[in-house]
């Protein structure tokens, strides 16, 4: 499962609103790269693919492929804003170390 808390559901909302992507959905990737090795990849998409995990929470549609759900099983989508806010970041419970900027993950 891949979780959405309330801050992330709003900021979601809002975006598709903004974007008139009402239809859309959440996509969610694991991608190499990054300080630690992988980086999390964010995006609106309306295609599914055949071998696509797709998860509701909160009223929001994710979706990621299998490969990227090995390393998002049980991860939190928060959204952070304010003086000190990062925007969009995920509490990942399968990560053994994060970079400093939060935006890469080790497992």
């Amino acid at each position: 499962m891949i979780y959405v808390s309330d801050k992330a559901k709003e900021k979601v909302k809002h975006l598709m609103e903004q974007a008139a992507v009402t239809d859309y959905f959440v996509r969610v990737s694991v991608v190499g790269g990054g300080c630690s090795g992988l980086s999390y990849k964010l995006d609106f998409d309306n295609e599914q693919k055949p071998m696509d995990q797709v998860f509701e929470d909160n009223g929001v549609k994710v979706v990621t492929d299998l490969k990227s759900f090995l390393y998002l099983v049980n991860t939190t989508l928060d959204f952070s804003d304010g003086l000190n806010g990062k925007g969009f970041y995920f509490s990942n419970p399968n990560a053994s170390r994060t970079c400093g900027c939060g935006e890469s993950f080790a497992v």
